[in-house]
């Protein structure tokens, strides 16, 4: 299924990879495209990103999505319980 990103304004793909992480991780695609639009952007250069966001009522968080900006929004996994160097110093 093709989704889009109106904070972004292009389409969100989702690799298998990320699929298979998602179904582990509890998440559904909601879930994940709601951390695309709202969450916080930490580029990492070249296209790559990580996006990252707390969720109420989750007690795996924060939830990160690595992507790739490109011609579309690539989501290459996702993870939880993420944190920034800053979080873990």
């Amino acid at each position: 299924m093709i989704h889009y990103s109106f904070c972004f304004a292009r389409n969100v793909w989702l690799t298998n990879h990320a699929s298979e992480a998602m179904a582990k991780r509890g998440l559904d695609e909601a879930i994940v495209l709601q951390v695309i639009e709202t969450g916080e952007l930490l580029d990492k250069g070249d296209g790559h990103c990580w996006i990252h966001q707390a969720l109420p009522g989750r007690v795996d968080n924060r939830i990160c999505a690595a992507v790739v900006l490109g011609q579309a929004v690539v989501v290459k996994t996702v993870m939880v319980n993420w944190q920034t160097k800053e979080d873990v110093t």
